[in-house]
């Protein structure tokens, strides 16, 4: 088997684009590594670089810690698996599958015998004289993975191979390939936008953003402790509610979070309430995933919440409230594209960007000796590179299928102050118990 690092790898096409800045990875003997991520965030280009398709502009690729940089594609012992199945449509299934077998020069009896054993593994041993057009979906795929695996390679490079299927079979197949690849030993890179998918196939995920790696760990150590405010926003449906908050700080007792007209108020003797109590009179983000939200009555005493049902999303098994708090959301945009227009606290209407609000966020204000700018804009730069705006907080809450509730019930709801999150001005956890 293969194991994989990257040192300190950037990408950068001719035309000035950075695709993968200074990422730095490394994916064990026999480890299912899942890079994720919106479309055009580098993680394919990760992944060429590593087949060996592209070159990286610098940094180094190692594989079982030798220098790769300069190796042909044909001698890194890996093989791909695409998207859009790249099967031989003048073929049989079994001539597909046996094909790279063929190339090698194996004798036609044991190269028979080794389809006809994968075939059976995947499930397609009775299409062996098919052609891919005969085939459904789910078929193509299957051959696919069977052509990569026939060749006994030491790392796998799948690239959203589950995407052009229809969701019921993309978690039947997900199941069986993680299975498949954990029962072969082999290294595998993954690559998807699909969160769902990744974390249920991962052994450790890989979160990137425009080219930059922003979080790794298993799956539940990013979706239960996200490294970043990103992260935090791009993992977990419905999305994490992101909320600003001001920072009151009173001694040896508890830490108390604006959030608007209402507050919640982190016990002293809450670990964290030492890393949070550093920000007193500033403003930072706090995240509640809806998981961590639970409907009471108006008059239950703890850490509640008071507000109205803006509007409701019936799902079958859940329905989900979105509940006007009077707080401020942060909403980002993980596409880096722009977003739709936000409209101040004055009423006036444009784009803002991360770095900006954030340094708003923080209560101050952006220098205008230019030496100190560039201080503030180092300190931002995290997200600098991002847009987001404020809007008035919709807090997503779970309920039951089809509650006894309308547009405009008030809604009262207990918040459990362990499953908190906390964010800086960059962007950053706050959390002294950080992985």
């Amino acid at each position: 088997m293969t194991t994989v690092a990257l040192k300190d790898v950037t990408k950068v096409f001719p035309d000035g684009t950075v695709a993968v800045d200074n990422v730095n990875l490394d994916v064990a003997d026999g480890e299912f590594m899942v890079l994720l991520g919106p479309s055009g965030c580098g993680k394919s280009t990760v992944l060429r670089m590593v087949a060996g398709l592209e070159d990286p502009s610098s940094g180094a690729i190692m594989l079982d810690g030798v220098l790769a940089n300069q190796l042909a594609p044909r001698d890194r012992r890996i093989a791909m698996v695409f998207q859009d199945f790249a099967l031989y449509p003048h073929m049989t299934v079994g001539d597909n599958i046996g094909f790279p077998l063929r190339l090698s020069g194996v004798e036609p009896q044991p190269r028979q015998e080794r389809v006809a054993d994968v075939a059976a593994a995947l499930g397609i041993g009775d299409v062996l004289a098919r052609k891919p057009s005969q085939l459904s979906g789910g078929q193509r795929q299957r051959v696919a993975m069977g052509r990569a695996i026939v060749r006994r390679p030491g790392l796998f490079l799948m690239d959203e191979p589950l995407s052009n299927l229809d969701s019921g079979l993309r978690a039947e197949l997900r199941a069986e390939i993680s299975g498949l690849v954990h029962e072969l030993g082999v290294s595998t890179i993954y690559v998807t936008h699909d969160q769902a998918e990744a974390l249920t196939m991962a052994d450790r995920v890989a979160i990137m953003r425009k080219g930059v790696l922003q979080d790794v760990g298993t799956p539940t150590q990013v979706y239960g402790k996200p490294a970043t405010l990103y992260v935090a926003a791009f993992l977990g449906s419905p999305r994490m509610n992101l909320l600003e908050a001001s920072v009151y700080v009173h001694l040896d007792r508890y830490v108390q979070l604006n959030l608007g007209e209402q507050s919640l108020y982190l016990r002293w003797d809450d670990i964290r309430a030492r890393a949070v109590s550093h920000y007193h009179g500033e403003r930072i983000v706090v995240g509640v995933r809806a998981e961590a939200l639970m409907p009471v009555a108006p008059d239950t005493p703890g850490d509640v919440l008071q507000g109205r049902i803006r509007y409701l999303e019936h799902h079958g098994h859940e329905s989900l409230a979105f509940v006007d708090i009077g707080a401020t959301a942060v909403v980002i945009d993980e596409l880096g594209g722009a977003p739709a227009e936000g409209t101040d606290e004055n009423g006036n209407r444009g784009l803002r960007r991360f770095g900006h609000v954030l340094s708003r966020l923080s209560g101050r204000a952006t220098p205008r000796d230019p030496a100190a700018a560039t201080a503030v804009a180092e300190r931002t730069s995290v997200l600098s590179d991002g847009r987001h705006h404020r809007r008035p907080a919709e807090l997503a809450v779970r309920l039951a299928p089809y509650p006894q509730v309308t547009n405009g019930h008030p809604l009262a709801v207990s918040v459990r102050m362990e499953a908190l999150h906390f964010f800086d001005e960059r962007g950053d956890r706050i959390d002294i118990g950080r992985r």
